[in-house]
This record gives C-alpha cells, sequence and structure tokens, in this order.
C-alpha cells in the first residue's frame, strides 16, 4: 500500500472511531419519541371528557426532555371554542392563551398549574387546569381552558394519562 492510500485509510478508522465515540456520549432523547403521532389521539381523548362534562374550550398538550425545558414539542385542539368573545361588561377570554399560560408555568414550576409553589410571574394567572407528568426522560403537560378549573383539571388529566399510555408504545 502506498503511504498516502495508508493514511486516508487511517483517517477514515479514526474518523469512524471519533463517531462513534462521540453518539456514545450522547444518548438519543426517547421521552417524547412518538409525540406526533399520539399526542392527536390524546387530545381526541381530552375532547370527549370536555363534551362528557358539557364544557368547550382549548386544549393543549406538550412533551419535553429533561427537568430543564429547553425546548418542547406541543399540539392543541379547539374544543368547540377557542375564545369567549367579549361584551358590554365583559372583555371576553382568549382560551387557547389561558391555556398556554398554564402550560409554561407547568415547564417552570414542574408541578400542575395553580400549584402556588410560587406567586404567579407576568404571564401566568396561577390558575388551576393544567397536569404535568413526569416521564422517563422528559415530562408530558396538559393543559385545558374553558371549565370550570376543576372540570379543566379532569379533561387535563385524561389528555395526559392517554398521551403517556401512548407514548411509551
Amino acid at each position: 500500500m502506498h503511504t498516502s492510500s495508508v493514511r486516508k485509510l487511517l483517517f477514515i478508522i479514526l474518523f469512524v472511531l471519533m463517531m462513534g465515540h462521540a453518539s456514545a456520549q450522547q444518548p438519543e432523547a426517547v421521552a417524547c419519541k412518538g409525540f406526533d403521532r399520539a399526542a392527536s389521539s390524546a387530545l381526541q381523548t381530552m375532547k370527549a371528557k370536555a363534551e362528557e362534562l358539557k364544557i368547550g374550550g382549548a386544549a393543549v398538550l406538550a412533551c419535553f426532555e429533561g427537568d430543564s425545558i429547553q425546548s418542547w414539542s406541543s399540539k392543541m385542539l379547539v374544543v368547540g371554542r377557542m375564545k369567549d368573545t367579549p361584551t358590554a361588561t365583559d372583555k371576553g377570554s382568549n382560551l387557547l392563551a389561558i391555556a398556554y399560560a398554564k402550560a409554561a408555568e407547568m415547564a417552570d414550576t414542574l408541578k400542575d398549574s395553580g400549584s402556588k409553589v410560587r406567586p404567579p410571574m407576568t404571564g401566568e394567572f396561577g390558575w388551576e387546569g393544567g397536569v404535568i407528568v413526569p416521564i422517563k426522560g422528559g415530562h408530558i403537560i396538559a393543559a385545558f381552558s374553558g371549565g370550570k378549573s376543576e372540570d379543566d383539571v379532569a379533561t387535563s388529566g385524561a389528555g395526559a394519562a392517554k398521551l403517556q399510555e401512548l407514548i411509551r408504545k
């Protein structure tokens, strides 16, 4: 073999070994594997629960890796209505914004929304209605806004349970 061929071969071997070492050091993120597929079904579970409770509103599901959120995958579904229209005596409510505010609070505290582990920050309301579930390697967040707090919690809990079940498959 020529010297240049030996160098190329050594370079390739070294490169392959380094790549194998690099991938061995960084485990594949799997906590939210299958989220997109599972979230649609889990949102339908939230819709069915909301309809059973005779409420409408906005349903949000999210999944993130680890204990300190840097990014997440999320999906939402409007169940009947996304907002309560303003009237002469009421400024109305953006139910989707409220659901995402609940989700954002949970992403920071790693507790259900409205847990009162700290005062609400600007952009949060401290309202109940969101559920966070730790899973292996991450967390599932489910939030609903549109009903009474206990109904929002029940709807979110149904979605979180379904998503947790499906994401494991």
